[in-house]
């Protein structure tokens, strides 16, 4: 099965926009395509049950039929860091309950798409950390770089972090988030020479972008050989 974790260099640089995009890449290649947000805070009732607009991008993405309960199996109400969304909510964020989500979206899927929170430091609970989901499942992690000023630093720091935890980077996407960067292709060409991966794709600044549309900008490694 194909499976990767998204992380990003930061919070809103663009995690959920490239996840989407690669279950459309990925679907177009003909594989049933799930996506996951194990873990999203900052949620709106609907029908009675908390709902992520991260994770509900995620589902219509994906392969259709596949419950939300099991794509956003903690699904947290305060937009906080989910530690503390967890502790508001009197909820204890483990590991079971998503590897259980995990096993059944794989179930339906062929390919699975697993973003993260916030940066690749940013822990699920107080005892669990991102690092430890990836390593349980034994997951290729792919970076989401956001343009911004800083940006070579946030990304040479969490690619040190990812290869310092034991896991796998595979490949990293460019995300433009500052409209106003400049010397955008310079410091592109910087972190392609810089970072120990390839670079998948470069999604542009665009707020209400369609992620079927960016697809067609991600060359996913694996798939194309």
């Amino acid at each position: 099965m194909f499976a990767l974790y998204v992380t990003g260099t930061d919070t809103g640089i663009g995690k959920t926009l490239a996840s989407c995009a690669l279950l459309h890449a990925l679907r177009g290649h003909g594989l049933r395509a799930g996506g996951m947000k194990p873990v999203a805070s900052g949620c709106t009732r609907i029908d009675g049950e908390w709902r992520n607009a991260d994770a509900l991008a995620l589902q219509a993405a994906g392969e259709p039929g596949i419950a939300y309960a099991d794509i956003n199996p903690f699904a947290l109400e305060h937009p906080l860091a989910p530690e503390l969304a967890a502790r508001d909510a009197g909820v204890e964020v483990s590991l079971l309950p998503i590897l259980a989500a995990h096993a059944r979206v794989a179930d339906n899927a062929d390919a699975l798409i697993i973003e993260g929170v916030g940066g690749w430091a940013a822990p699920l609970s107080a005892s669990l950390m991102q690092a430890d989901l990836v390593r349980t499942l034994h997951l290729p992690v792919l970076l989401v770089v956001g343009l911004r000023l800083g940006c070579l630093n946030h990304a040479l720091l969490s690619a040190r972090a990812i290869a310092a935890d034991g896991a796998h980077l595979a490949g990293w996407i460019a995300s433009h988030v500052d409209p106003e960067m400049e010397r955008v292709e310079d410091n592109i060409e910087m972190l392609r020479a810089r970072l120990p991966a390839p670079c998948w794709g470069v999604l542009p600044h665009a707020p209400d972008a369609d992620p079927a549309l960016l697809a067609s900008r991600l060359r996913i490694p694996m798939l194309a050989e």
